[in-house]
């Protein structure tokens, strides 16, 4: 049976003595869980964050990272530096760094095979457009950023990849999927997975959903059969609200 990972996402929010007590407040309302517990955080953060989260069952991660390990890319962080200071996780191909900073399947598949030359762990965002959506083109959208993301990948780090369907619609809109419309996406994504490196890989790939999670929705689609759990934007910054979405079964 897979396990649920709930990951938070915080975006350019927190300083660093914000996270630290955030991490403080968060430690004993999930200690109990069975769940997978993770905070992606501001590059400002991560040092700290690592240290307050010692002794927890609180795991870093990043929200991006450079493909190459150094060189002259002023401005960026690389897999290697990431890893270095004890970083476990990071966001590869959010839609904001696609919209805004003209990232592409391309490079996201060259972030992915950089992290695992780094021995992190992806979080691998996929998700498609409202027009996108009303002109009937979700799964095909999703299930190409599938194929372009994995592409000369093997099955053993496929089996430890994240992928997070954020349907780009419900990204901080407070418009969000149905349950049903995002285990219907997510199964099309392990379909596609399972097309690709066989059912066994498929069955075993942790598929996320976000966009709009909080307390409120998150036990109808964590239940669903395809999804394993979220990635997490607003409803992070608090650590009440979070721990709720960390513990939903308890809700």
């Amino acid at each position: 049976m897979r396990r649920k990972v709930i990951a938070g996402n915080w975006k350019m929010n927190m300083l660093p003595n914000e996270a630290m007590q955030f991490i403080d407040t968060l430690a004993p309302l999930v200690k109990n869980t069975e769940n997978e517990v993770i905070l992606c955080v501001p590059y400002t953060d991560l040092f700290y964050s690592l240290l307050t989260a010692q002794g927890t069952n609180i795991k870093i991660g990043a929200q991006n990272m450079h493909f190459e390990e150094s060189g002259a890319y002023t401005g960026e962080i690389s897999g290697k530096m990431l890893k270095s200071i004890g970083v476990e996780y990071v966001i590869i191909g959010h839609s904001e760094r696609r919209q805004y900073f003209n990232e592409t399947d391309e490079t996201v598949n060259k972030k992915i095979k950089a992290a695992f030359a780094n021995g992190l762990k992806p979080i691998v965002c996929v998700g498609e457009t409202l027009e996108q959506r009303e002109a009937g083109q979700t799964v095909e959208i999703i299930t190409s950023q599938i194929e372009k993301a994995l592409d000369g990948l093997t099955e053993e780090q496929v089996e430890n990849i994240i992928i997070a369907y954020e349907p780009i619609w419900a990204i901080g809109t407070g418009k969000t999927a149905t349950a049903e419309q995002a285990n219907e996406t997510i199964k099309s994504i392990r379909d596609k997975i399972c097309q690709m490196y066989g059912q066994m890989v498929s069955n075993g790939v942790i598929i996320q959903y976000g966009g709009s999670v909080k307390s409120t929705n998150a036990k109808e689609i964590f239940e669903m059969s395809d999804i394993d759990g979220g990635l997490v934007g607003g409803a992070s910054l608090k650590p009440e609200e979070f721990s709720k979405i960390v513990n939903y079964a308890q809700v």
